[in-house]
């Protein structure tokens, strides 16, 4: 698997995490992640991120939101 097929499935993955632990569709949640340019978040973060857990990336993307003022 290439880094770049590795990255969408990463991206991949928290998108559905994050549905799911904030009870939001999937819908709802690409269109937080395209607000929040959150893609590209995890895009740029993949060195780190792909020696993590799944959970430690979600932790990371929600504080990310939270920063940003997804939650306000």
């Amino acid at each position: 698997m290439t880094e770049s097929q590795q990255i969408l499935y990463m991206q991949i993955r928290i998108l559905r995490i994050t549905a799911a632990k904030l009870q939001l569709s999937l819908k709802q949640t690409s269109q937080l992640f395209k607000q929040f340019d959150v893609l590209k978040y995890i895009r740029e973060g993949f060195g780190i991120f792909h020696v993590e857990g799944d959970e430690a990336v979600f932790e990371d993307v929600y504080e990310y939101l939270k920063i940003k003022g997804a939650f306000a």
